[in-house]
């Protein structure tokens, strides 16, 4: 490969003009020759046996041309960019001026590269941190868990009242006629749940088991069934059981069977602990966010959209990876959810566009401090995921990215550097803030 020349465009695109010398190039002809061309025909020959300089006669002097070039072109243009000193960071646009086997090829390609990002102040930063205090009502609400987790399901010999978990069938008729979806036996709900559509768990309550009857409701108007929207339905049940959860009673035995506590006070003594935890974290967070929206806020760049597309598609490919571990494809979601394709990557684009200006705002910090990942930070970081994910630490090293690590640990010492360098003014959370945080 030799770099003929590297121009940068407006809007951090640029211009790599390139040639591939003529015995690589030949080569590869050659290979793609003996591979693709039996698939010509020839008059005069056997399919597979005709020369070369007769097949490019009759389909052309560049049938094998195309195929030798996208074959090379991947470390031809990783050498070029290497050399010109710029990071591609969307699909390069490729022309071919010249190919022969006497003078190699010539490759002018046009490819958003990383922006040049000029900096505002990241050092000296001043935020006001709220800090959250565990609120004794969120202790509570916790135990009240551990005991709904731990409560005895008994029968209910009398009405259903909300909170039971009633034993169900039902089926759903819009105009007299049962509609897709409307049916289910043995259908298990907790009354005041809020899991079916208003009205309905509501006149479950105060029937008894045994009983048949008619629960009339209206869809919403905001409906993920257009069809259903708006419209009245009755639904016929018969409910079949009803039961209520009897709660253990809060004392030194919970603690002893829900946890490595022998004491009530000490149980409720790690939960305070835990949550404080996590409300710290969540204070630090919060912190960090307001951080770097002051740097993006501050940063100068122009930003290709193929970063912004680039972004997007990552962010749909996760979902779809999520709601397949769910058992549901992505296109059966977005049925569901009313929205097209482009619709539903659309919806991604704020996202990804605050994500990619982070990210370069946070490299250009690096940069700028001289900020790189030490062996000890990158030993530390495959300890941690290998123990995560239960793996050998040899096994993680041979799947990651080593050089894409190193620039996330970069990034996150950045991070740090700006939160040390900051002036960060605590204030308590009102009350009322407080317990909304938990």
């Amino acid at each position: 490969m030799n770099l003929i020349k590297c121009e940068k465009l407006e809007k951090s695109m640029a211009e790599l003009q390139f040639s591939i010398d003529a015995d690589t190039y030949k080569n590869e002809v050659l290979k793609v020759f003996k591979t693709e061309g039996k698939k010509y025909a020839v008059p005069g020959f056997r399919k597979g046996k005709a020369p070369r300089h007769l097949i490019e006669r009759m389909y052309g002097p560049d049938v094998f041309t195309y195929d030798a070039i996208n074959n090379l072109f991947p470390n031809e243009f990783e050498a070029a960019v290497k050399e010109a000193g710029i990071e591609p960071v969307g699909r390069p646009e490729v022309s071919v001026d010249s190919a022969s086997d006497d003078q190699g090829a010539v490759l002018t390609v046009k490819v958003a590269v990383k922006p040049e990002v000029k900096l505002g102040a990241y050092a000296g930063l001043t935020v006001e941190k709220t800090v959250h205090t565990v609120q004794e009502s969120a202790v509570e609400a916790e135990l009240k868990r551990v005991q709904e987790r731990n409560a005895r399901e008994l029968t209910r010999e009398g009405a259903a009242q909300n909170g039971d978990i009633v034993d169900i069938d039902f089926e759903g008729f819009t105009d007299g006629v049962a509609f897709e979806g409307g049916k289910a036996e043995h259908y298990h709900l907790t009354l005041g749940s809020g899991s079916f559509i208003p009205g309905f768990e509501d006149q479950i309550v105060g029937h008894s088991a045994g009983e048949e009857f008619d629960v009339n409701v209206t869809f919403p108007e905001q409906y993920q069934a257009d069809e259903l929207a708006g419209k009245p339905a009755v639904f016929k049940i018969k409910l079949h059981e009803v039961k209520y959860k009897e709660l253990p009673p809060l004392d030194d035995e919970l603690a002893k069977d829900c946890s490595e506590y022998d004491t009530l006070e000490e149980f409720k003594a790690s939960i305070r602990k835990a949550d404080q935890e996590q409300l710290d974290k969540q204070d630090d967070l919060a912190v960090e966010n307001a951080l770097v929206d002051q740097v993006i806020g501050g940063m100068e760049a122009e930003i290709p959209q193929a970063m912004y597309d680039t972004r997007m598609d990552e962010l749909v490919n996760d979902f779809a990876f999520r709601v397949e571990q769910q058992g549901l494809s992505l296109e059966n979601y977005l049925k569901y959810m009313g929205q097209t394709m482009e619709q539903f990557r659309a919806s991604f684009m704020p996202q990804a566009e605050k994500q990619v200006k982070i990210r370069l705002a946070l490299e250009a910090v690096a940069a700028a401090e001289n900020i790189a990942a030490s062996e000890e930070d990158v030993d530390a970081e495959i300890k941690r995921i290998a123990d995560q994910y239960k793996m050998e630490e040899s096994k993680v090293r041979e799947l990651v990215n080593m050089d894409e690590l190193k620039k996330d640990l970069a990034v996150n010492k950045a991070i740090d550097f700006i939160k040390s360098h900051a002036n960060i003014v605590e204030k308590a959370a009102e009350a009322e803030e407080a317990a909304d945080a938990e």
